[in-house]
């Protein structure tokens, strides 16, 4: 019973763990110059993201996909945002309801798509390592998470959840920072 107890404290402890550094992550956000420059509902996304993440710290669900789908939504409009602002998409483009973002993101396009190319122009206007931390957060964070394949149902436990907001967030104010700055 003992080992039970502590065993159950020990899990507590460490999914505690995950979600302080999301709140922090978070509130470094919340005093940076982004939050200013993100929209109300990304910001309004994100916070809804936080709360989630403090009302899940002591549930026990098969999958927690749900609680990274807020920062992962906030994360598109916010690139959306930046890659017009930085002259990456037309505004035809940002407006698009046909335009797929992860298509100009993907490093295995870049001859494909030339001179529109975003991970092309990122790697040439920023770095590789820049353009290769959106790229993984996208496709860790966004498309290995919601697409449902039947042979390869992919579930994340609450750990990984709280790891994949806290990378978003992390994204977010880097190519803020760095691609803004060019």
């Amino acid at each position: 019973m003992l080992i039970l107890e502590s065993t159950f404290l020990l899990n507590q402890l460490r999914l505690f763990r995950f979600a302080c550094t999301l709140f922090i992550m978070y509130e470094i956000l919340k005093k940076s110059q982004v939050w200013e420059y993100l929209s109300t509902t990304q910001k309004d996304l994100i916070v809804e993201g936080v709360f989630l993440s403090e009302a899940l710290s002591h549930k026990n669900f098969k999958d927690y996909s749900f609680y990274v789908f807020p920062f992962a939504k906030a994360f598109e409009g916010f690139l959306k945002q930046l890659f017009l602002d930085t002259g990456y998409i037309s505004h035809l483009d940002y407006i698009s309801n046909h335009f797929r973002l992860g298509k100009y993101l993907s490093p295995h396009l870049v001859y494909r798509l030339g001179e529109r190319s975003i991970y092309a122009q990122i790697r040439e206007n920023s770095s590789e390592k820049m353009a290769h931390n959106i790229w993984d957060i996208w496709t860790r964070g966004r498309n290995e998470v919601f697409h449902y394949y039947p042979h390869n149902v992919r579930r994340i436990d609450f750990q990984e959840a709280s790891e994949l907001s806290d990378n978003f967030l992390q994204v977010i104010l880097e190519s803020h920072q760095t691609l803004l700055k060019r």
